[in-house]
């Protein structure tokens, strides 16, 4: 098994594949955040990063044809020039600190976001490119934990957006965050042959995930659409926590 992996470890891995995969294909983020969480129970959570990357830009191409049409494209722009700063400082502090740090940092940093997101907090007034410039940034400085997208959702579910474009701008600005951080582990060494062993194991419970998750996005009421996913990042975020602590 890749990472020296249980059989118990590698089948709790599946099913954290399948339903983040589920989730991203519902509601447009919360892949990366559910992997790392659900994987920081049983293994590093930082060996599951890069996995979670190559597979978000493999996913991506599967949902391209139905997003492209939504896609604010200025605001993709915007946030990924904030990310380009923000990506070489997470990647290299992150890789330096110790397996239980790192999983009570990304856990609570998973519950703040998703406090936010859960309070319903609204912006008052219009942003411009140097919100999403600034937001870009911080999301940078998160996704060395692949968690870069959860400081975006906030941002976006605080404005006025359809679901349908909240969904696929936030899609297509994580295939750019991804494509930028991915290098940056290279040259940091974080990417490793069992890193494309368990992405190659994974993308097709991932592609069922995502495929299923995506038909019930065109069902699904624009007013809780997210909640689901919210509720089940928190619940993991606090087991995580709670084994970092032990």
């Amino acid at each position: 098994m890749p990472f020296d992996l249980s059989l118990s470890a590698a089948l709790w891995l599946g099913l954290t594949f399948f339903v983040a995969a589920f989730v991203r294909g519902y509601s447009g983020f919360g892949f990366a955040a559910l992997v790392v969480s659900g994987a920081g129970l049983v293994t590093n959570p930082m060996l599951l990063v890069p996995v979670v990357i190559l597979a978000d830009i493999a996913l991506t191409a599967q949902q391209a044809r139905g997003i492209w049409h939504h896609i604010k494209w200025r605001r993709v722009s915007m946030l990924f020039l904030g990310c380009l700063a923000g990506v070489p400082i997470s990647v290299w502090a992150l890789s330096a600190i110790g397996v239980d740090l790192a999983r009570a940092i990304i856990s609570l940093y998973i519950l703040a976001m998703c406090a936010l997101l859960l309070t319903g907090w609204q912006l008052r007034r219009a942003t411009g490119d140097a919100a999403h410039i600034g937001t870009g940034f911080i999301s940078g400085l998160a996704n060395g934990a692949a968690v870069g997208g959860l400081p975006v959702a906030v941002f976006f579910a605080a404005q006025t957006l359809s679901a349908a474009a909240f969904r696929a701008t936030l899609i297509a600005y994580f295939t750019l965050l991804d494509l930028w951080t991915l290098p940056i582990m290279a040259w940091q060494g974080l990417i490793t042959r069992d890193t494309f062993i368990a992405t190659a194991m994974g993308l097709p419970v991932m592609i069922l995930g995502v495929w299923l998750g995506s038909r019930r996005f065109i069902a699904a009421e624009p007013l809780g659409f997210r909640r689901f996913a919210i509720i089940l990042l928190a619940v993991l975020a606090l087991f995580g926590l709670g084994k970092s602590l032990i």
